[in-house]
């Protein structure tokens, strides 16, 4: 993910930021999210965190350069809504990144498989490459790059263009507007 981020200046959102895992190592100071327990854990990282959720940000459209959603679409009640919301509040060229497990993986399957029995992903929707490919499309955006990582009998941190492989996706997709 951080490949797709720019390095300083650009103005981030993480949609379902959690307890800020992922916003501080990426510079991510804008946050939501629905669980004030996590919300609480990110404040303290200093992520300045709205209550909320991915379908109705509390944001003003055209806010933010770029938003990142991670593993956070298997938890949403509406993928494409939430697409629709990060793209109204994404300024003109600004980008969504969205990371997520591929259902179709070995990873995914196992997922899949074991979530019944999962406190964590009890409730989740597993989505695959293709499907998230066709929902940010249905919202607009323009996609421009595909990766994948957790590629089994390749080292642990080696990242390729596409999906197919890798258990972990990374998407990125931009808004392009006729304004």
């Amino acid at each position: 993910m951080r490949r797709l981020i720019p390095d300083a200046g650009a103005e981030g959102m993480e949609i379902g930021v959690g307890s800020g895992k992922f916003a501080v190592p990426l510079g991510i100071k804008v946050g939501v999210e629905p669980s004030e327990k996590m919300a609480n854990i990110a404040r303290l990282q200093g992520i300045e965190v709205h209550s909320g959720v991915a379908e109705d940000l509390p944001f003003s459209d055209g806010r933010f350069d770029f938003v990142l959603m991670v593993t956070t679409i298997c938890f949403v009640d509406d993928i494409v809504k939430s697409f629709k919301e990060a793209f109204r509040v994404l300024k003109n060229d600004g980008f969504i990144i969205v990371g997520f497990v591929d259902k179709e993986s070995e990873l995914g399957k196992q997922y899949s498989e074991k979530k019944e029995n999962s406190r964590f992903y009890k409730d989740a929707t597993f989505f695959s490459v293709p499907e998230v490919l066709s929902h940010l499309n249905a919202s607009d955006f323009v996609i421009s790059s595909v990766l994948q990582t957790l590629i089994p009998g390749e080292k642990f941190n080696t990242i390729q263009e596409g999906f197919g492989r890798g258990s972990f996706a990374v998407i990125k997709g931009i808004k392009k507007t006729n304004n």
